[in-house]
């Protein structure tokens, strides 16, 4: 499956942005999907997972409350809605995709990535 990330950009304190991982060379039903973020100057860190029937989903303490991950599968897109950005949220953000199984937060477990969207927020 390969992954293409959008959505980014640069928003002020407060603001909302919303992502999208759009899918394609495989049904993304069969993938529990995840993003991850890396901010300059620190590593890549978990941000927010979903089942691949969307019925669970995990989010990493840092952004719960304020992050959704949500899913289409019909249109084969995941989505990470993020409300009352930080500028500790801006980052490259990343979407990843592991075969269906147990919802998982570690990185090494998803073999699919896209290639990142900036997220830029400003004080």
């Amino acid at each position: 499956v390969q992954l293409q990330a959008s959505g980014g950009g640069l928003v002020q304190a407060g603001g909302s942005l919303r992502l999208s991982c759009a899918a394609s060379g495989s049904p993304l039903s069969g993938y529990d999907m995840g993003w991850f973020r890396q901010a300059p100057g620190k590593e890549r860190e978990f941000v927010a997972a979903i089942s691949w029937s969307g019925g669970s989903s995990y989010y990493a303490d840092s952004v719960k409350g304020r992050f959704t991950i949500s899913r289409d599968n019909a249109k084969n897109t995941v989505y990470l809605q993020m409300n009352s950005l930080k500028p500790e949220d801006t980052a490259v953000y990343y979407c990843a995709a592991r075969t269906m199984g147990v919802l998982t937060t570690q990185e090494r477990l998803y073999r699919y990535w896209g290639q990142g969207t900036l997220v830029t927020v400003s004080s």
